[in-house]
């Protein structure tokens, strides 16, 4: 393996590897460095949404819309004290490129439906790439090594190396040894996020958060440690999404993730998959929704509760992220739902969901039932239910009298109150186990547009890079398919800053006289 390249990327995940293959499509030479054995990132564990605006498929759709209207609507899905967070700056600079980057993955053979809705978009905007997300990793590792880049697994990077101020290159770990590969141009952080970082997430967040696990078991915080190491600040760096309560992954590979990632399938799967019928493409989106997709809260407001292993109520179910920090104190950090009667009724029919992926579809009780028969038990009876999970029926009727005596009281021993329903009846559900996880986090070092990752002073460090959550920049990308666009599009737009290619700076388009008013549908 040569030991010197244009551009050396850490980390093979949407961001990194979009950001290989825009500088080998510019002559760069490229290599990527994967810790895992196989590419693909938090991108490869999504459910593959893109969000964008003023794209192709939009104005196939009939669907007006203005990258002015996509900035202030994407103000609108974190809390606002998130979201005064937010680079303003650099969210802007993302939503005008966007698109580009949308149909520059087109153009690698990608297919997507859509645009679907999702409020507060005031336009279709989330484009759902088919059949899923790892259809990226595959379609950009291909084209990567169709134009002579190198991708290298079990690759870990542990140093940046350094010319006085300068970073040249990385020390990685191959094969049982370290070695030194040095970047003529630059060095690319893409290495995802530290929501699996416990010591990041104590430093940051706070102690009481360190127990809860990452969604991606992965996510490290590598880029950020390296980036920190040549004296890079990092900043919202306690901004997550999350911790949230989601069932555990099923124990068993769904067929997305058999799909190869390389050799002639990969062309007849893009070949076949916009051909297949709407009714496939909808249960397998199903099929991802109650595999990724969390609980929600409304479960609790409506009178579900918690049990942990022992059988035992150990927190206020409606008062997050308290219950989120019990779930993780918990025996094997695991918490299970119980639905009575009146709730396995209630959310067996809309508008009652026990998960979604907004506008695109909806599990209810029979699909966890049908499609998830790992997290769920049903019963006649208590001891029935809690018998099909392992929990201890004496415990589990203890824990079921005493909630239905707070129900009664107008308020229990946790301070939960609003219950106006006693838990009963001769259908009951148990869910889990679940468990408190954070999904993705906001925090990296800040970068510039060019993208290059700044000091303390604010100075570009000469040779060092950031994409993805690497670069995240100080953004607040809240909303289905903010972090993959952002992924890909920052991975593209790099690219083609190392080669020499002008960027513009992304001023938004002005919305036309037509465009939607904040609030109205189309």
């Amino acid at each position: 393996m040569p030991s010197d390249w244009d551009v050396v990327v850490v980390g093979g995940g949407g961001s990194g590897l979009a950001a290989a293959v825009s500088a080998a499509e510019s002559g760069c030479s490229v290599i990527v460095l994967e810790k895992l054995p196989v590419p693909g990132g938090t991108t490869g564990m999504a459910v593959g949404s893109f969000t964008a605006s003023c794209t192709a498929l939009q104005r196939r759709a009939g669907i007006t819309d203005s990258v002015a209207a996509h900035i202030e609507d994407a103000g609108r899905f974190a809390p606002p004290a998130i979201e005064a967070r937010n680079n303003e700056e650099l969210r802007r600079f993302f939503l005008a490129h966007s698109s580009e980057a949308l149909e520059w993955l087109r153009g690698l053979g990608l297919n997507f439906v859509g645009p679907n809705p999702e409020p507060p978009n005031r336009a279709p905007r989330m484009h759902n790439v088919v059949p899923g997300a790892r259809a990226y990793v595959l379609a950009l590792q291909r084209k990567l090594l169709r134009l002579g880049g190198r991708l290298e697994c079990s690759a870990p990077v542990v140093a940046l190396l350094r010319d006085r101020d300068r970073v040249i290159g990385v020390r990685a770990r191959i094969g049982g040894r370290e070695i030194e590969i040095r970047a003529r141009r630059a060095v690319v952080l893409a290495a995802g996020d530290y929501a699996n970082a416990p010591r990041l997430i104590a430093e940051f967040k706070g102690d009481r958060f360190a127990a809860i696990e990452g969604i991606n078991p992965n996510a490290s915080g590598d880029g950020q440690n390296l980036a920190r190491s040549v004296g890079a600040p990092l900043i919202n760096m306690d901004v997550t999404y999350g911790p949230e309560l989601r069932f555990v992954p099923p124990p068993r590979r769904g067929w997305q993730e058999w799909l190869p990632a390389s050799g002639p399938l990969v062309g007849i799967m893009g070949r076949i998959a916009p051909r297949l019928p709407q009714f496939i493409l909808n249960a397998f989106i199903k099929r991802l929704l109650v595999a990724w997709q969390h609980p929600e809260d409304a479960l609790f407001r409506d009178g579900a509760i918690l049990l942990n292993r022992n059988g035992e109520r150990f927190c206020n179910e409606q008062k997050s992220p308290e219950r989120e920090i019990a779930i993780a104190a918990q025996p094997g950090k695991e918490a299970f739902l119980l639905l009575d009667q009146r709730l396995c009724q209630l959310y067996s029919a809309w508008p009652h969901f026990i998960s979604t992926a907004p506008r695109i579809a909806y599990a209810y009780v029979a699909d966890y039932e049908r499609l998830r028969r790992d997290v769920f038990g049903r019963g006649p009876d208590l001891t029935s239910v809690v018998a099909s999970r392992g929990l201890p029926a004496a415990a589990v009727a203890e824990s079921v009298a005493d909630f239905n005596a707070g129900v009664s009281a107008g308020r229990d021993r946790f301070g939960r109150t609003g219950d106006s329903h006693p838990l009963t009846g001769r259908d009951w559900v148990l869910l889990g186990p679940a468990r408190a996880y954070f999904t993705t986090t906001e925090g990296s070092p800040a970068i510039d547009t060019n993208f290059a990752v700044l000091d303390a002073d604010r100075n570009p460090i000469p040779g060092l890079y950031a994409v993805g959550q690497n670069g995240i920049g100080g953004q607040v990308l809240w909303g289905h398919g903010l972090k993959i666009g952002w992924a890909i599009t920052s991975g593209r737009l790099v690219g083609r800053v190392l080669a020499g290619q002008p960027v513009s700076s992304g001023a938004p388009r002005s919305a036309p006289a037509s465009a939607l008013q904040p609030g109205k549908a189309p």
